[in-house]
C-alpha cells in the first residue's frame, strides 16, 4: 500500500531543493529556470517515530525499520496549465496520481532567483495553482455529470449516485471552491467520489519556504499563508529549504548543535513528513521480534486483515486473527511476554479496527 504526496508549486519556489533534502539525494536537478524538473522524481522517506526505537530495544531486535512515505517532485506549473500551457497536461496528470498535495510557496526575497511573475506573493502563487486545478476539474466534472444524468434517466442507480455527488462538486467548483468540500450522502457516493480522482479533492499541505533568518518563527509572507490555511481547514508548515539542503551534507552528530544555533528543535523536513502523514490520515502499527522491529502504515479505521495485507497479500487472504498489544502496555509490561502474563495480549478478529501504536502478530492460513 503506497501513499504519495505530490510536491507542487510555481517554478523556482524551492520544490526540487525540498525534494532533494527530503530524500537526501540530488535526484531532482535544482536549477534557476522553469521546468528543470521534466519527469516527476519519486523518493521514499522514513517517517520519524521514536516509538520504533523503544520497541526495538525491548524486543532485542537486530534491526529496526521505519515506515515510509513517498514524495513526488512534479514539474512547475504556469498559468494556462488547465489548457495545456507549459507542461500543463503532464503536470495535471502527475497530480492525479498522488494522494495529497504538498504545495510549496515562496516566502523569501532573493534578487538572484527569479520569480516567474517577478514578484513575491505566496497567496497569489497559491491561487494561480489552485485556479488551474479547479478549471481542470470543472471541465471534467461538467462532462461526467451530464453523462451521468442521461444514464440516470434510464434507471441506472450508479449513474444517479454519480450525478448526485459530482453534481454537488460541480456547484462548488462553479463557486470557485475546491471539490474537497463535497459531502457525499452515503458510502456509495463517497466511493464514487474518491474514484473520480478530482484534483481539488486532494488534501493540501502548504509549505512556506522562508529564508534562513525566518526558519524558526516564519515571516510576514508565511503568516499570510497560515491565515489562508486556517480559513480553508488546511495545514501549513514553515521550512527553509536552503537550510535543509545544508543539513543533509553535515555529519549527523553535528546537526543538533547546528539546529540549536538557529533556534530550531528539529528539522523542517521532520515537520513536513509528519504533516504529510497526518494529512493523509494515516496511522502506524508495529511488528516486533528478535530479527527486526518494523513500523507499518495503514489508513485510519483500517481493519486487522487490511493491516495484515500491508505486510503480505497472503496474510490478508488467509487471515485468522491478530495477537495485539497496545503500545503503552507493550512498553510498561516489558514486551510480549509481560503483556501476555498480564492478560494484555488480545486475540483480535476480522472486525477489529487497528489503533495507532498497536504491536501486532498475525496468524493466517498459508
Amino acid at each position: 500500500m503506497g501513499f504519495k504526496c505530490g510536491i507542487v508549486g510555481l517554478p523556482n519556489v524551492g520544490k526540487s531543493t525540498l525534494f532533494n533534502a527530503l530524500t537526501e539525494t540530488q535526484a531532482a536537478q535544482a536549477a534557476n529556470y522553469p521546468f528543470c524538473t521534466i519527469e516527476p522524481n519519486v523518493g521514499k522517506v522514513a517517517v520519524p517515530d521514536p516509538r520504533i526505537d523503544t520497541i526495538a530495544e525491548i524486543a532485542g531486535s537486530a534491526q529496526k525499520i521505519e515506515t515510509q512515505l513517498e514524495f513526488v517532485d512534479i514539474a512547475g506549473l504556469v498559468k494556462g496549465a488547465s489548457k495545456g500551457e507549459g507542461l500543463g497536461n503532464q503536470f495535471l496528470a502527475n497530480i492525479r496520481e498522488v494522494d495529497a498535495i504538498v504545495h510549496v510557496l515562496r516566502c523569501f526575497e532573493d534578487d538572484d532567483i527569479q520569480h516567474v511573475d517577478n514578484r513575491i506573493d505566496p497567496i497569489t502563487d497559491a491561487e494561480t495553482v489552485e485556479t488551474e486545478l479547479l478549471l481542470a476539474d470543472l471541465e471534467s466534472v461538467e462532462k461526467r455529470v451530464e453523462n451521468a444524468k442521461r444514464r440516470a434517466t434510464g434507471g441506472d442507480k450508479q449513474a444517479k449516485a454519480i450525478a448526485s455527488v459530482l453534481g454537488q462538486a460541480l456547484e462548488l467548483l462553479k463557486d470557485g471552491k475546491p471539490a474537497r468540500l463535497t459531502e457525499p450522502n452515503d458510502e456509495e457516493e463517497a466511493r464514487l467520489f474518491r474514484e473520480a480522482q478530482l484534483l481539488t479533492a486532494k488534501p493540501v499541505l502548504y509549505v512556506c519556504n522562508v529564508d534562513e533568518a525566518s526558519a524558526a518563527d516564519g515571516n510576514e509572507h508565511s503568516a499570510r499563508v497560515f491565515e489562508k490555511a486556517k480559513a480553508e481547514g488546511a495545514e501549513a508548515v514553515v521550512i527553509s529549504a536552503a537550510i535543509e539542503a545544508e543539513i543533509i551534507t553535515m555529519d549527523p552528530e553535528d546537526r543538533p548543535e547546528f539546529l540549536a544555533d538557529l533556534g530550531l528543535d528539529e528539522t523542517g523536513l521532520a515537520r513536513v513528513i509528519r504533516a504529510g502523514y497526518q494529512l493523509l490520515d494515516l496511522i502506524t502499527f508495529f511488528t516486533a521480534g528478535p530479527k527486526e522491529s518494523r513500523a507499518w502504515t495503514v489508513a485510519r479505521n483500517a481493519k486487522a486483515p487490511q493491516a495484515a495485507g500491508v505486510i503480505h497479500t497472503d496474510f490478508e487472504r488467509g487471515f485468522i486473527c491478530a495477537e495485539t498489544i497496545g503500545y503503552d502496555d507493550y512498553i510498561s509490561l516489558g514486551g510480549e511476554a509481560g503483556a501476555r502474563d498480564a492478560g494484555k495480549l488480545r486475540q483480535e478478529g476480522k472486525d477489529y479496527t487497528v489503533t495507532d501504536g498497536d504491536v501486532m502478530l498475525f496468524k493466517f492460513n498459508a
